[in-house]
């Protein structure tokens, strides 16, 4: 089994891959497959795109990539790649503190610093350290933290921020440790697969999805969020990106609490189906953040099988007791 992640090594990806990737690997027992003979391959990709790339070629199993963050909000990459080109589905989150140090090579000192290397969310959470501990330093995007940790090691860059494992792998020196202007930041990792039948529920599962308007007219959204609403489903995010089409045309990317398989769910999917052009399902997986959901009153399975039996009987006798 080969997982493709945004790489190189030492990336919050590279340890979100680690945690996640060894969980999807233990044999199947309900299908009686024997256990691997070695341990799944990691391979980094310079981004997300590549990632995913590899992923739908077939190259790898899976790709580990950042979905959103508590600082800076969602990853722009992997939500246009998930609503666009051939379908793929989330296997699985988990959630990873955001530690960053500033590195360099050994014997720099922080006036020494005219180049900062690190990944465009990165330099959202450490902005305000930038601007005060170095303000004529001229700050350099590249496609992850431990990518511009390893460009420092190859003297391309004065410095940069990075998560501390990135120095130990690279042998850089912290000048600085902890400088992220927030402190508990919190980035959120899914993993992806291509197409396949939704897992097992767990019963505090998530469902991502991406929706797309079948025309520009006023309360489209709402008929979007009605659809959720009246069925007790809670979304847990959504998001708004352009379709690449033209001016003012735009999906929405939604996450909701339960399961493709849950009756209040399912219901509400299929009826987006009718009211929008297009609907990407995306994955039902467990939900990792610690954050417990249940169906409010009638709205749990048993609800929903009870309704279609009465309204069966009254179709079929006109009574109702």
């Amino acid at each position: 089994m080969r997982y493709a992640f945004l790489g190189p090594a030492g990336t919050f990806a590279h340890a979100a891959a680690r945690n996640l990737v060894a969980p999807h690997t233990e044999p199947d027992t309900a299908a009686n497959t024997e256990p691997l003979e070695s341990a799944p391959e990691l391979v980094p990709y310079g981004t997300v795109t590549l990632a995913i790339d590899a992923l739908r070629a077939g190259e790898v199993d899976g790709a580990l990539v950042p979905l959103e963050n508590s600082v800076e909000g969602a990853v722009p990459a992997t939500l246009d790649e998930l609503a666009g080109g051939s379908p793929l589905v989330i296997a699985a989150e988990t959630f990873l503190p955001v530690v960053f140090d500033l590195l360099a090579r050994p014997g720099t000192a922080l006036a020494d610093i005219v180049t900062v290397a690190t990944h465009p969310h990165a330099e959202a959470q450490v902005r305000r350290f930038l601007l005060t501990q170095l303000p004529k330093a001229t700050v350099a995007m590249v496609g992850s933290t431990a990518g511009g940790a390893k460009a420092v090691s190859a003297g391309q860059y004065d410095a940069a921020v990075a998560p501390p494992v990135a120095g130990e792998l690279y042998r850089l020196s912290s000048l600085a440790r902890d400088i992220a202007d927030h402190n508990g930041a919190v980035t959120r990792f899914v993993l992806l697969t291509r197409p396949r039948a939704p897992q097992a529920r767990t019963g505090n599962d998530r469902t991502t999805l991406v929706t797309y308007l079948r025309e520009d007219h006023a309360g489209a959204l709402l008929e979007i969020l009605t659809e959720f609403s009246t069925r007790g489903v809670n979304l847990t995010r959504i998001e708004s990106r352009p379709t690449k089409g033209r001016l003012g045309q735009y999906s929405f990317s939604i996450d909701c609490e339960g399961h493709v398989l849950d009756a209040r769910v399912g219901d509400a999917i299929a009826a987006l189906h009718r009211v929008c052009a297009d609907v990407r399902y995306l994955g039902s997986y467990e939900r990792r953040d610690g954050i417990g959901a249940a169906a409010g009153p009638g709205r749990a399975d048993s609800d929903f099988a009870e309704a279609t039996a009465w309204l069966s009987e009254i179709r079929a006798t006109g009574r109702t007791d």
